[in-house]
């Protein structure tokens, strides 16, 4: 039986809670499929795949660190409504991509809008959340030369070229 392990495709059923326990996304019998080794999870659940197997059940509890960061108060902006061009109504929750100075395309969320600024959070929504998976393996299976020479899976679950 394969073992998780760098190069191993992984499929796996999911039930993401914060700490709360408010359910935040989970996998409804739609296995998630993953390159394991190749940055495809967040660091913190990655780590805890190495070396299960089928049928393996388990909980996971992340800290932000090893998750999507800890929250941070820079990365919340005030920005000219004037750079909304073409956006009629800005309305809070709504999400638009933002090119950094060097280059990088982030996501932002709008938190609050006045006539003449708009704040936006720079901060992946679940930064600075402790995250619990419910984990249960479903198919582990050696990665295809493709596979890993593109660095994600293919196929079921995975990404379709």
């Amino acid at each position: 039986m394969s073992m998780i392990a760098n190069d191993t495709v992984v499929r796996f059923n999911y039930t993401l809670t914060n700490s709360d326990g408010d359910v935040l996304d989970k996998s409804n019998g739609e296995p998630l499929a993953y390159l394991h080794g190749h940055h495809n999870i967040i660091p913190g659940l990655e780590a805890q795949m190495e070396g299960k197997g089928v049928g393996d059940k388990f909980t996971v509890t992340v800290a932000p660190e090893d998750a999507y960061g800890e929250y941070l108060s820079e990365a919340v902006q005030e920005v000219p409504r004037a750079n909304f061009q073409g956006v009629d109504n800005i309305e809070v929750g709504m999400q638009f991509q933002s090119q950094t100075d060097d280059g990088h395309v982030m996501l932002v969320t709008v938190k609050d809008v006045n006539d003449d600024v708009v704040v936006v959070d720079g901060n992946h929504p679940l930064a600075g959340v402790t995250l619990t998976f419910d984990v249960e393996v479903v198919d582990v299976r050696e990665a295809t030369a493709d596979e890993i020479a593109h660095g994600h899976a293919h196929g079921v679950g995975g990404h379709h070229h």
